[in-house]
């Protein structure tokens, strides 16, 4: 008895020491929550946006909050972003390096052409030319796995006489992985669930085993790149699978996401549906077979306005990074504030700038020329506080911490979109439906995904 209560007492001692945290002066305001070791890691993954920005509201710009045992200081000051992630915050990265090689110049010209060819055919597939009547489909299931499917088959290839790498099927599976991804993430799936994300998983892996191990697989040169590096690494066969469908989710789970949002608030925008068509109509008079100018460098300001004003109002990641050493911050304001080592240091551009009124004017409202200026060139000056901003959009993250894949996903996009304008009659089945909310689970994440879908109906045009 008198050692299980001697074990208890240093039980609860050790749980003190490990816990146990105050703020200093030179640190940001801290915020622990009322639940012990948990904090506020319920309401954080319930609704990321409307936690962070209760904090701002009771702390000001940065703070850091506990979350399931873990410290993060969040920095919401968009003059400031840019300097908290550096090196002495994150470690540079061998693949992030290997990755860029593959996706600029001449290789990204490559992917992209081979993007192409598989966007048409899986249209063509889908609506034969002969088909006179209309498919009626969700607007986010059919952006979503047009896009994976061209994605998948670009990027990771087709294994000869291997049905189980048939796209089709890894979408679908994808698709079961991907709704249970925030909770799985989050430690928060229900028995059923878990069993469920775990079959979806081993699924998964096996499906993705193959891709990229030999020259002659469809793999594209960088997938086959990553799996030497993670060879040369010495990992280990069930790791490389592992890796290899965190990698399918990062290249294929927020291209179809942008798409559908991108078409539904353009299909629910007369004028700025038909800002866009016009730009493409221009682009489709000058194209031939032989010359198709939306697979190159072509100056779409419209488009580009009306994607990234899209972007805006739903691509909400955390941007984070480990402090590997302590350092101290100096904010735009001129404040300084320690950072911990072994903390982590979060930028949640979604709030701030994105959706910040000063720097957006009625930033709930989707407006395709935001990004206009009058002359229709593009519009890069943003203001807050008075003060020029160098990033009011950070859906691609920014500087050293930003995508390496961007031009190829931005690429990808307007093909999609062009293709699907430019050849199709697209309309909404209800001409008076109105965009879907956002599923608020997936705040943090990449791109949002809504709650429900848009229902359209198209048919392939008639040409004369």
């Amino acid at each position: 008895m008198i050692l299980t209560i001697f074990l208890l007492v240093h039980a609860v001692l050790l749980y003190f020491i490990v816990t146990h945290r105050t703020r200093s002066k030179s640190e940001p305001p801290l915020d622990k929550g009322s639940i012990p070791w948990l904090g506020h890691a319920l309401e954080f993954g319930r609704d990321a946006s409307k936690f962070l920005n209760r904090m701002k509201q009771k702390h000001g710009d940065i703070f850091t909050v506990r979350a399931a045992g873990r410290y993060v200081t969040v920095l919401l000051d968009p003059h400031s972003g840019s300097s908290a992630c550096g090196s002495h915050i994150t470690r540079p990265s061998k693949k992030k390096a290997m990755t860029k090689k593959h996706f600029a110049g001449t290789n990204l010209a490559a992917l992209d052409s081979t993007m192409s060819r598989h966007l048409e055919a899986l249209l063509k597939a889908d609506t034969p030319p002969n088909q006179t009547h209309w498919k009626d489909q969700g607007l986010f299931d059919f952006s979503y796995s047009v896009l994976f499917k061209a994605g998948y088959l670009t990027l990771f290839g087709e294994e000869q006489n291997n049905n189980r790498s048939d796209p089709t099927s890894v979408y679908e599976e994808f698709k079961k992985f991907d709704g249970l991804l925030s909770k799985l993430a989050k430690g928060t799936l229900k028995s059923e669930e878990k069993r469920t994300a775990h079959r979806v998983q081993q699924r998964l892996w096996e499906l993705l085993a193959p891709a990229g191990l030999a020259e002659d697989s469809g793999s594209s040169p960088w997938l086959q790149g990553y799996r030497r590096l993670l060879q040369e690494e010495g990992v280990d066969e069930d790791t490389q699978r592992k890796a290899l469908l965190m990698q399918l989710w990062a290249t294929q789970g927020n291209v179809g996401p942008a798409a559908f949002w991108l078409l539904g608030f353009l299909l629910t925008n007369p004028e700025a549906l038909m800002a866009v068509k016009s730009e493409f109509s221009r682009i489709s008079e000058m194209e031939t077979s032989e010359t198709p100018l939306i697979d190159g460098p072509v100056n779409t300001p419209v488009f580009d306005s009306a994607l990234e004003e899209s972007l805006r109002l739903t691509a909400a990641p955390f941007i984070t990074r480990e402090v590997v050493q302590e350092k101290t911050l100096h904010m735009a304001d001129g404040q300084e504030y320690l950072l911990r080592k072994g903390d982590r240091v979060c930028l949640f551009p979604f709030n701030s700038p994105q959706m910040d009124p000063e720097i957006h004017n009625e930033p709930q409202k989707y407006k395709y020329n935001r990004f206009l200026n009058e002359d229709g060139s593009t519009k890069r000056d943003f203001y807050k506080g008075g003060r020029k901003l160098k990033y009011y959009t950070m859906p691609w993250g920014a500087g050293t911490n930003g995508c390496v894949g961007k031009q190829f996903a931005i690429n990808t996009i307007r093909k999609f979109v062009y293709l699907v304008l430019t050849n199709y009659d697209l309309e909404l089945c209800d001409p008076s439906a109105q965009m879907p909310e956002v599923d608020a689970s997936r705040y943090g994440f990449g791109m949002l995904q809504p709650e429900g879908d848009l229902l359209i109906r198209y048919k392939q045009r008639k040409t004369c």
